[in-house]
């Protein structure tokens, strides 16, 4: 499997609201699974039964986007607490979401969803407003973020978007998971280690 990530071609999924934090996209009961597995289907899980309850459908249950692999946010998305969990369980969501576009990220979150290879690219409130827009108007409609001109396209139009140049340099390279790269790099370690005299005792 090609491991660069230059672009992403898919259709989206939007989520309106400002500061949802990670409590809210897995809630923490959902932390005991015994792996990353074990939390496949309960994204937004407390969210999404409070909207039942109020007579809303929540946009992760609503069938038009059930193919939605790009999730479109708006500011602070991911704030709160640190867990991987939660960038996890969206990866694990129907299809997967595989890149997001929003206003803003917690760092954090931002970091954690990078070494996962799931892009985020923050866009102008304006912008952000008008891909919510096309999104309902038209569910089945491809959206790609292209990591190398750094713009996301969709029905005719595009925006520019941004991220940090080391994150968009490790997803084009193919360098953005840290496990990977230790394995990748197994026989210098186990070089290096046979010069240092602590571990040749």
């Amino acid at each position: 499997m090609d491991k660069n990530i230059k672009s992403i071609k898919a259709k989206g999924i939007y989520l309106p609201g400002n500061d949802i934090d990670t409590d809210r996209i897995i809630p923490a009961r959902f932390l005991r699974a015994v792996s990353f597995d074990g939390l496949t289907g309960f994204a937004f899980e407390d969210d999404r039964k409070q909207k039942l309850e109020q007579g809303v459908t929540h946009s992760f249950d609503r069938l038009e986007f059930k193919d939605g692999e790009i999730l479109v946010v708006e500011s602070n998305f991911g704030c709160g607490s640190s867990r991987e969990h939660a960038p996890q369980a969206l990866r694990r969501w129907n299809k997967g979401i595989k890149a997001l576009i929003g206003e803003s990220f917690a760092e954090i979150f931002y970091g954690n969803c990078i070494t996962l290879g799931i892009p985020c690219v923050t866009a102008k409130k304006e912008d952000i407003t008008i891909l919510f827009d096309a999104i309902e108007k038209e569910p089945d409609m491809e959206i790609e973020i292209d990591l190398e001109e750094m713009t996301v396209k969709f029905s005719g139009k595009s925006f520019k978007v941004e991220m940090t140049k080391g994150a968009r340099a490790q997803l084009i390279s193919g360098h953005y998971d840290p496990t990977d790269e230790l394995l990748l790099a197994r026989d210098a370690i186990l070089k290096t280690a046979q010069t240092i005299p602590y571990f040749n005792f």
